[in-house]
């Protein structure tokens, strides 16, 4: 076995190499995107190109998560053999208990810190079994770099950073337990489960304390104006449905019903909800709905239409841009958002409307 999970140098060299991944990754992965003048952070890159080059960058990232993948799958598979029967574990904490023994037990091990003191609460506790601990904290490192990792590469997990990573971390180490017992492989764990998910959660704090702020580097104003805002916006009035709520429908004007149907129903593939037909002012209305949000299409035959923008989000612009050119639709240049200095790019509709796509 090359790697001994038990061993003091294996500890100290996992321990290296989360410090590494942890600081030197966006500390080098920004320098370099910077001299290249690549944007992390969805705004527009002054490199001409800058889509190919950060293609380029989130394969590496894979290639080095997927290494990381096979090292995990080294420890808790290949290196080891099949032991002759199933067993388990189902007690939480029972190898700490088996590693550390506490003269008052954990109650009074912490009544002591606030009584003695802690360096008088620590002459209370003793470690017997230094193995027992050290695969403990081997199971909590293992995990850190899929919590941190994740988020790092794959928009789907940094959009819903928490919640859809540590899942994640808790449904791998559940799969890894389960194979383990099934192949025998070891043994199903509920202390490794619980040492790989409290891994998981410490490497999605390691990456919204360091690898969030460093490429995000006016996170301190943003934060401070948050807190601003909150401290009055919390008096409002639709304050306590601020998570519960987003817009539904937009509402766009036309003349020519079917030439208005046919960009946005044939070309671009909303899905037609329901016609209205008002015969007294030669009015029809359509309700075309996109994912969770409508957009209402009020045509008119002679009404004179002032220019009308639409924006929508959208988290790989670039890919949706090779599709809208395929279906022949114009496309213009990327631009930089003057709110939030993200990417953009727009199409033309009919009668006179503008749809903003922007770097979700």
């Amino acid at each position: 076995m090359l790697l001994n999970p038990n061993s003091l140098s294996t500890n100290i060299l996992v321990t290296l190499l989360t410090l590494v991944m942890v600081f030197a990754l966006p500390w080098l992965d920004r320098t370099v995107c910077n001299k290249l003048g690549l944007s992390l952070n969805d705004r527009l890159s002054t490199n001409p190109k800058a889509d190919r080059l950060l293609h380029l960058r989130k394969w590496l990232l894979v290639i080095m998560f997927g290494v990381y993948l096979l090292l995990v799958l080294y420890v808790t598979f290949l290196s080891r053999s099949a032991a002759e029967d199933y067993k388990v574990n189902a007690e939480l904490f029972e190898g700490l208990k088996r590693s550390i023994n506490i003269d008052f037990g954990i109650l009074g091990f912490i009544a002591s810190i606030f009584m003695d003191g802690p360096e008088q609460a620590l002459a209370h506790v003793r470690i017997q079994h230094f193995e027992n601990l050290a695969q403990v904290y081997m199971n909590i490192c293992m995990f850190i770099p899929m919590g941190y990792l994740l988020p790092y590469i794959f928009d789907w997990f940094r959009r819903r950073v928490k919640p859809r990573t540590i899942i994640t971390c808790f449904l791998a180490s559940l799969a890894i337990e389960n194979v383990q017992l099934l192949t025998r492989m070891g043994f199903y764990d509920v202390d490794d489960l619980f040492a790989n998910t409290l891994g998981g959660i410490i490497g999605v704090y390691l990456y919204m304390a360091v690898a969030y702020i460093l490429a995000h580097p006016d996170w301190r104003d943003r934060f401070r104006f948050y807190r601003l805002w909150r401290k009055d916006a919390v008096k409002s009035a639709m304050f306590p449905f601020f998570r519960k709520l987003h817009l539904v429908r937009s509402t766009i004007y036309g003349t020519d019903s079917a030439a208005a149907l046919d960009f946005y129903v044939t070309k671009l593939g909303m899905y037609p909800l329901n016609t209205l037909y008002d015969e007294k002012t030669n009015t029809t209305r359509h309700l075309l709905e996109y994912g969770n949000s409508q957009l209402e299409l009020i045509c008119t035959p002679g009404l004179k239409i002032k220019p009308q923008t639409i924006t929508i989000a959208c988290n790989n612009s670039e890919y949706l841009k090779k599709r809208l050119l395929n279906k022949g639709i114009e496309v213009s240049e990327y631009s930089e958002d003057s709110y939030t200095g993200l990417r953009t790019y727009s199409i033309k509709g009919p009668d006179n409307v503008t749809i903003t796509i922007i770097e979700e």
